[in-house]
């Protein structure tokens, strides 16, 4: 039977919003689908697969060892039970239990960020109480170490575009931070490119989501050192049961980082040189005026920036581009101030030429 947008009378979407987990994140190559395959036509002894993909990606990425897990987000509640409960079984068995006090997870106040749902009620999920650091517009290594106590069990650091950026403590701050206490550190980088430098950096567990940068299927990976990731794999008779992940996935994912470690992702140079033409026929609608800008966390990827100054607001704008078919989604996080932005890495040329001529209709609408 052929499956189709028409089938289940769903709208084609163009994702110029980047790899957003409400639309499905990202596609994935022929490789990785052939891995899921295998895993689909064949059976596991699951708990060896687990170990055995851990030690084959801990060799890939030099760490001490790795856990696949069902998503980022389940990264950071299994690896908050992981630190609280120490590989013990009781705890394993009743996560939520008064015999263990030590469940304080401190974080920078201007991390505790809304990515599709709170780091706390992940924190919450894996029987951590959130401890919030500094300010909403600063963070420093001494705001971190004045709010741990006996009580705290780790320091969580998340590494994503959507935290305050200006007058943060880097990872390694961080690091050395919980260290000095003899705390360990949790890194969510969930949609980071690098998969070296924050356990370079001195994290403990660092978490990156399995279909973001690294365009694998749903799935999530855990890494860093072998005691900590131990405690993480230990979940899945615990709160990870109801997180877990199908072989296809496992494999699958396991091949998306292979290939992401030979292939690495589209660079920003080539980003900007696509980009060139989208902008230049978009500054020839009227009320719109677009410029090329990088992302607002650093890292190599560039965007257009389009300022809406008509008689539509930006959000009437991003509205109308969602209602039509092909939904057009795009970044909406600068409504506000009347700026949309179109992430192109998940957007080939006749999508974006699409794009042009759907803003084209919406300005030329009265």
């Amino acid at each position: 039977m052929t499956i189709s947008y028409d089938k289940f009378d769903l709208k084609q979407v163009i994702n110029a919003s980047g790899r957003m987990t409400i639309l499905g994140v990202s596609k994935v190559s022929e490789s990785v689908i052939a891995a899921q395959r295998f895993g689909r036509e064949h059976f596991f002894e699951m708990s060896e697969l687990a170990v055995q993909t851990g030690k084959y990606l801990a060799n890939l990425l030099k760490v001490e060892d790795t856990q696949i897990v069902s998503s980022a987000s389940a990264g950071i509640a299994q690896s908050v039970a992981a630190v609280i409960g120490k590989g013990d079984m009781y705890h394993v068995y009743h996560p939520y239990t008064n015999r263990l006090q030590k469940r304080e997870i401190v974080l920078p106040k201007g991390h505790n960020v809304d990515y599709g749902t709170p780091v706390e009620t992940m924190v919450d999920l894996g029987g951590g109480q959130l401890i919030e650091a500094g300010y909403a517009n600063m963070c420093s290594p001494e705001h971190i170490e004045m709010m741990i106590t006996d009580n705290t069990a780790a320091v969580l650091y998340i590494k994503s575009h959507h935290t305050v950026q200006k007058s943060m403590l880097t990872v390694k701050e961080a690091a050395e931070a919980a260290h000095r206490h003899q705390l360990p550190l949790i890194v969510d980088a969930a949609a980071e490119e690098d998969l070296f430098q924050y356990i370079e950096a001195g994290a403990d567990l660092v978490i990156y989501s399995g279909a973001k940068a690294i365009e694998g299927p749903s799935a999530g990976l855990v890494i860093g050192k072998s005691e900590y990731v131990k405690w993480v794999r230990l979940q899945s008779k615990g709160i990870g049961r109801a997180m877990k992940i199908g072989k296809d996935n496992i494999l699958g994912f396991t091949q998306a980082v292979e290939d992401y470690l030979t292939n690495g992702s589209e660079s920003g140079d080539s980003m900007k040189e696509r980009l060139a033409p989208f902008v230049e026929a978009v500054n020839q609608l009227a009320d719109l005026q677009a410029t090329v800008v990088q992302d607002g966390a650093g890292r190599d990827i560039y965007r257009a920036s389009m300022k809406v100054n008509g008689k539509k607001t930006a959000k009437q704008v991003i509205e109308e581009l969602k209602a039509a078919d092909p939904a057009i989604y795009t970044r909406e996080y600068q409504a506000n101030n009347g700026i949309i932005e179109f992430d192109i890495r998940s957007v080939n040329q006749a999508e974006m030429d699409a794009i042009v001529q759907r803003l084209k209709e919406i300005m030329e609408e009265e």
